[in-house]
This record gives C-alpha cells, structure tokens and sequence, in this order.
C-alpha cells in the first residue's frame, strides 16, 4: 500500500472547517437578511452582499483543499483522486462564478450540479478493489457513502424546488462530502488489518 502524503491529512482535515467556518463567519456579517434553514450557501457569496468575500474566499480554500487531498491520497484509485480533485475545481469555479444578489443562475446551478455529482461519484471510484484496503477505501463502504450523499442530494433537490428547508439539507450534504475525504485519509494512516 503506498502511504498518504502528511499534508493530504492537513488539507482533509481543513476542508470541512473552513467550508462550515465560512458559512457561520458569512451569516454573521450578512445579518438578519439570511436565513440558514431555507436559503443556500451559495446566497452569502452573491456579489455585494456584507461577507461576501468571506464564502467566496472559503469556498475557494475549499476547493484547494480537495486538490491537494487529491494529490496525495496516493492509495485511492486514479479514478477517485482525478473526480476528487475536479470536485475542488468545481467549488473554486463555484467561488468565482457566484448567483446574482436576486434571482438563480444557471451557469452557477451548472457548476453545483456538477460539483455534487464528482464529490458523490468519488468514494466509488476511489475503491480499491485489492482485498487488503483501508476501510474507507472498501468498496461496500465506497458503495454506502456514494449512495448516502446521492440521497443526500436528492433531498436538496426536494427541499429547493419544495421551497423548504433546502439551507439544512444543503448544508447537511456538503458537511459529509467535505468530511469523507479526512475520513479516509485517517483509514490509510491506520494499520490494515484483514
């Protein structure tokens, strides 16, 4: 098994504290204005509205994040490490293409759409498939967190075209697809047992 890279731990473990940090230090300085429970993250990065800067600015350390996990989680499949690392992409894209202070974007609803799907499709395509794996890179538990964040997602969809409580679930979503890297990267630095 070849080992993990130090710094894949560092930028994993980061990942979910700066996305979550974004979004409570955005809502703060947006004020009143936001409500977390039915409108989405993407709505503190709209240009011009107080924080902006600060979800813009996590998304995008977000993004580099997952590069540099990709990188250096040398014992996941190519395949998982290249759809990881397109999904850092996608939230630095993300960071640089946000809504509109009013109304939707769909070249913005593009990039989320494609962004949630590489991040859900990464656990499976990362599996190794060798008999002697990490847990978090078996491919059952690959299987099982692949389909929780499609559920996941779907539930987003729901809540957002319901007019429902789309701010949780979206937040409820990208705080597990931010978390499965570290969680794997941990399961590689601990010994395999068979």
């Amino acid at each position: 098994m070849r080992p993990v890279s130090w710094w894949a731990l560092l930028s994993s473990g980061s990942a979910p504290l700066l996305l979550v940090g974004g979004w409570l230090v955005a809502a703060l300085l947006r004020g009143r204005g936001y409500e977390p429970v039915t409108q989405t993250i993407s709505v503190l990065a709209a240009d011009g509205v107080p924080g902006y800067w600060v979800m813009k600015g996590a998304l995008g350390a977000l993004g580099i994040c997952h590069l540099l996990t990709a990188c250096g989680l040398r014992p996941a499949a190519l395949a998982g490490r290249v759809a990881l690392g397109a999904g850092g992409v996608s939230a630095i894209v993300l960071a640089l293409l946000p809504v509109p202070r009013s109304g939707g974007s769909l070249e913005h609803g593009a990039v989320v759409a494609v962004g949630f799907a590489l991040l859900a499709l990464w656990p499976v395509l990362a599996a190794d498939r060798s008999g002697v794996a990490p847990w978090g890179l078996r491919p059952a538990v690959s299987i099982v967190v692949s389909a929780l964040m499609w559920v996941g997602a779907a539930w987003f969809l729901i809540e957002l075209h319901g007019h429902g409580a789309a701010g949780i679930a979206e937040r409820v979503l990208t705080s597990a697809q931010s978390l499965w890297p570290f969680l794997v990267v941990a399961s590689c630095l601990r010994p395999i047992r068979s």
